[in-house]
């Protein structure tokens, strides 16, 4: 099972072809509702050295970081070995 962990933003890398999906609309939209409920979902991660690299979750995490928030919660997963 899963366990949920709180994870540095700057620490996160967010690759080029998620980046390219980002709508500044749902981010408002998340952000509004993240202050009135708390962050309900946490993103996926996989880990990637030093740093984690952002699998799921793009609008949460910009979203939070709208507000100034400098940790989020997450599920570390092992990525898949091809």
């Amino acid at each position: 099972m899963l366990s949920v962990v709180s994870v540095r933003i700057s620490d996160i890398y967010v690759p080029i072809s998620r980046r390219k999906t980002l709508d500044p609309r749902k981010v408002r939209d998340l952000a509004e509702d993240i202050l009135i409920n708390g962050q309900k979902t946490p993103i996926r991660l996989r880990r990637d050295g030093d740093r984690f690299v952002l699998l799921e979750g793009l609008h949460r995490l910009h979203a939070l970081s709208a507000l100034g928030e400098e940790n989020i919660d997450g599920f570390v997963v092992k990525g898949r070995l091809h």
